[in-house]
């Protein structure tokens, strides 16, 4: 997983949607203690440094280097380099003891795991009873009827080939992922009261920063290390004139947001 953000690590840090206040005041909502919590997957940081607001410490984990170098440098977060698969012994050397850990949190990730190593390490570091695991995904950009038009066709026919199949668990809004841990019941500050919980994530971009959003995605730089450049001048102009088609240079883009949560219980082990 890790190599397919390497290259485009710079991009993803500057491209990528925040995550909303409303989202963290959620999930540590359902956590009764605020000491720890370990980001998973964290890339660039993004989740790790809303978390180190409401945390007394974050540990920050990802298989990538090269993502980690964007990430912010807080005095309560540690960041750590592991293994995609990780022993029981290696997560307490790396990450926490057993039963110490508050709340893990997996931003956009989730779907790349394997999930029976990981669940079984989530379960271990996490405090029974209360201990919660929250993971969330964002799936494709609103931005209004004229470019996200030229979007779909853009996303289903050029994207569509190179992405990963782990992509498909995201387009279903995770609704198909395996979530093993006893749900957590939905209140008023959700969008809906279903599962995953849904939330939006917004983001104020110029044109530019789009096509920056867009060459960040993982199927764009498979493509482009094939040799195939989907951003053709062709389909970079269709773009640009459904940006201009509302004569507003910048524009808000949604990102839908459907989030994971649940908590580890008595008797996980």
């Amino acid at each position: 997983m890790a190599k397919l953000f390497i290259k485009q690590a710079e991009q993803y840090a500057a491209a990528r949607p925040s995550y909303p206040t409303k989202l963290f005041e959620y999930i540590a909502s359902k956590t009764p203690c605020h000491d720890l919590a370990w980001d998973v997957g964290a890339g660039s940081g993004q989740a790790s440094r809303w978390l180190a607001g409401i945390y007394k410490n974050v540990i920050a984990t990802d298989t990538s280097s090269k993502q980690l170098e964007f990430a912010a440098k807080l005095p309560n977060v540690r960041y750590e380099i592991t293994p995609p698969t990780m022993s029981s012994s290696e997560i307490e050397k790396l990450v926490a003891p057993e039963s110490s850990v508050d709340l893990v949190t997996v931003a956009q990730a989730l779907h790349w795991f394997d999930l029976t190593n990981f669940y079984s390490n989530v379960k271990h570091v996490l405090k029974k009873p209360n201990g919660v695991i929250a993971a969330w995904c964002y799936t494709n950009p609103e931005v209004n009827a004229a470019v996200d038009k030229v979007y779909r066709r853009f996303y289903n026919e050029k994207l569509g080939p190179h992405w990963d199949k782990a992509r498909r668990l995201v387009e279903d809004g995770y609704r198909g992922i395996e979530f093993p841990f006893e749900k957590v019941d939905n209140d008023e500050s959700t969008e809906s009261q279903s599962f995953p919980v849904r939330f939006v994530t917004e983001k104020e971009m110029v044109f530019e920063e789009y096509m920056t959003y867009l060459r960040s995605s993982s199927a764009y730089q498979t493509a482009k290390e094939k040799g195939l450049e989907l951003l053709t001048e062709e389909m970079e102009g269709e773009f640009a004139d459904s940006w201009k088609e509302d004569g507003k240079e910048k524009k808000v883009v949604r990102f839908p947001i459907y989030l994971l949560i649940g908590r580890v219980g008595e008797d996980r082990v």
